[in-house]
């Protein structure tokens, strides 16, 4: 039987800065992962596998009895000073509430009413492991199922709004990263002016959209933003064969989940051309108008979206660099040649900002 959580102790909700000691991660041993699931009553056969995630630590862990049904589990271990508890609590809440009305998520196991956990300065939570493989993005028929489910999710997100989880917006996203490239000096001066120079004009092309945007105020948006997965990429979603139980997709990670347009867990499962996206994106909605509208001024959104997560980006990459996993992964970053592909990126999004939306 699971044993009752201890209480939670006191955790602060800053990001990290480890003033160059060992990364915390780098105290999280396999014996630790272990220890923390048997301290709620899991007990792991010794099988453990790290499972593809930079953010957190996660792992497939298979144990000797089944908790609640479940012989293999997920483990997932919150980057400390990430997300404060209230927030990864609001992200339980939202995939229990989506997994009470049949969409298809992973949701946190609830251990003697508790999804939230604490052992030796970690925080985690426990989910049943369910295999897949990625969508084919490339099927049509693919794409419209997946709208439909995002139609489902974002009817469960649009009920009610998170309290502690930020919005997607221009300042948490371009401008504040902006600046904190420049005073940590993680631009090479050989390419900054370049880079800064490309990236306010991006952010000037972004502003005039604030008016559809998530706005800072809710109430003066002229797009509803409602609760969203927010990093509905492919890898995000895996697809079960039609031989297993439960066929079809079902979304995974709804770490970064937050408030901004619907039409931001749909941009990301376009690629290729201009003609390529435009069809693709007429297939998810297809789907995803057969159970919730679509409001169709979200698509001028897309390349202004996708131009913040791109600023977005280099700045995580840069916080994320005393955690030792990311110089092994992304040895190319923060050379000069990486920003001047910055460069090159921001003004292929500058122009592509000043295209019409695509129309499906």
């Amino acid at each position: 039987m699971p044993l009752t959580p201890k209480p939670l102790p006191p955790h602060p909700a800053e990001p990290l800065d480890t003033g160059g000691a060992p990364h915390p991660y780098t105290a999280l041993t396999p014996d630790r992962v272990l220890d923390a699931l048997a301290a709620v009553g899991c007990y792991g056969d010794g099988r453990l596998t790290a499972l593809n995630s930079y953010e957190n630590r996660v792992y497939q862990v298979h144990l000797d009895e089944p908790v609640l049904g479940h012989r293999v589990v997920v483990a997932k271990f919150y980057r400390p000073g990430r997300w404060s508890r209230a927030q990864i609590l609001e992200e339980h809440a939202f995939a229990t509430e989506l997994s009470k009305a049949e969409v298809p998520v992973v949701a946190p196991i609830a251990l003697a009413g508790q999804t939230l956990h604490h052992h030796a300065g970690f925080d985690f939570t426990l989910s049943p492991w369910r295999g897949g493989r990625g969508p084919e993005l490339d099927d049509f028929e693919v794409l419209e199922w997946i709208g439909r489910f995002l139609a489902r999710l974002h009817q469960v997100g649009s009920a009610r709004r998170f309290e502690t989880r930020p919005a997607i917006d221009l300042q948490r996203y371009a401008l504040e990263p902006r600046d904190w490239l420049l005073a940590h000096e993680a631009v090479p001066l050989e390419v900054r002016g370049a880079w800064l120079e490309a990236v306010n004009q991006a952010i000037s092309l972004i502003a005039k959209y604030d008016a559809l945007m998530p706005a800072y105020d809710p109430k003066t948006a002229q797009i509803t933003r409602i609760r969203l997965h927010g990093d509905c990429h492919p890898g995000n979603i895996l697809w079960t064969p039609a031989d297993r139980p439960e066929p079809g997709p079902h979304f995974v990670d709804l770490d970064d989940a937050r408030t901004g347009p619907a039409v931001q867990d749909l941009w990301m499962l376009l690629s290729g051309d201009r003609r390529q996206r435009t069809a693709q994106l007429g297939a998810l909605l297809d789907g995803y108008t057969e159970l919730r509208d679509f409001d169709r001024r979200e698509l001028a959104l897309i390349e202004p979206l996708r131009t913040l997560r791109l600023i977005h980006y280099s700045a995580w990459l840069a916080r994320r660099w005393q955690d030792p996993i990311f110089p092994i992964n992304f040895p190319w970053f923060g050379t000069p040649d990486y920003w001047r592909g910055q460069i090159d990126t921001l003004n292929e999004q500058i122009e592509a900002m000043e295209e019409p939306p695509l129309e499906p």
